[in-house]
């Protein structure tokens, strides 16, 4: 297994690949968005441990404090993502990066770390299965199925916040929360405008912009999260043509 991994810095930020987005040879908004994302981010603490390769092999945690996300909870790190593609998978590497993760919070005198999760396991988010292997369990839940994992150091436990009970929004039509972090939402932000207007769906597209805003979200959030109709969905990225068509069949009467 290669070692060589590196953290991203204010200093080496320009110049690092990120990871996500490997195939790109030219200036890609998505990239350039998270680079100025991470810029504000790494000044609060924020990591980004990558494989210093063009892989898809990294880690991604921040104080949770100051993680985009509706979660409340004293000295804890909240993990984004933690991603090993291709054929990096099955070499220890997703381990390494976790090891590194769960020794800086005790290292920095953490109360513990912890992560979005699913009661059943979603293609979209980390594997909650490897995470329990170290220990995370769940400590809160929603009523569509997701779950907050937490290794707890000391005892205490995070929550989600009491907005994410919520689940629903007033707006009729697609309505999706997004922030930068993710280099693939500016992408998908732009397929969904054409889909809607081509198909005459309402679409409201609202910016997370602030940590305010993340974390009084009325809905699980880890960069970004979809409502039909003013019924949660998903927090799937990745919504191609058919996933909009389904969820706009699914609650077209709601």
């Amino acid at each position: 297994m290669d070692t060589d991994f590196i953290n991203l810095t204010p200093e080496n930020l320009s110049g690092e690949h990120l990871c996500c987005i490997i195939r790109s040879k030219k200036i890609h908004p998505g990239i350039e968005a998270k680079r100025q994302w991470l810029a504000s981010r790494l000044t609060e603490g924020h990591v980004f441990r990558k494989l210093n390769a063009k892989a898809t092999v990294f880690i991604e945690y921040a104080p949770l404090e100051t993680a985009w996300v509706p979660i409340i909870g004293d000295n804890y790190y909240y993990v984004y993502c933690l991603w090993v593609l291709g054929d990096y998978k099955g070499k220890g590497y997703a381990k390494s990066l976790m090891e590194y993760c769960l020794a800086d919070a005790k290292a920095k005198g953490k109360s513990g770390v912890c992560m979005l999760g699913a009661q059943k396991q979603k293609a979209w988010l980390s594997d909650q299965s490897f995470a329990k292997k170290f220990g995370f369990e769940v400590v809160d839940t929603t009523d569509t199925g997701y779950e907050l994992l937490a290794l707890s150091f000391d005892g205490t436990k995070p929550q989600f916040s009491p907005s994410v009970k919520n689940q629903g929004t007033e707006g009729k039509g697609l309505t999706i929360y997004y922030d930068m972090q993710c280099p693939y939402v500016c992408q998908n932000i732009e397929a969904i405008k054409i889909y809607c207007e081509t198909n005459h769906v309402p679409v409201s597209l609202i910016q997370v912009d602030t940590l305010h805003k993340a974390k009084e979200l009325p809905c699980v959030f880890n960069n970004w999260a979809v409502f039909y109709n003013g019924n949660f969905v998903t927090v799937n990225l990745f919504l191609d043509v058919s996933y909009i068509e389904k969820i706009v069949n699914r609650y077209a009467t709601t």
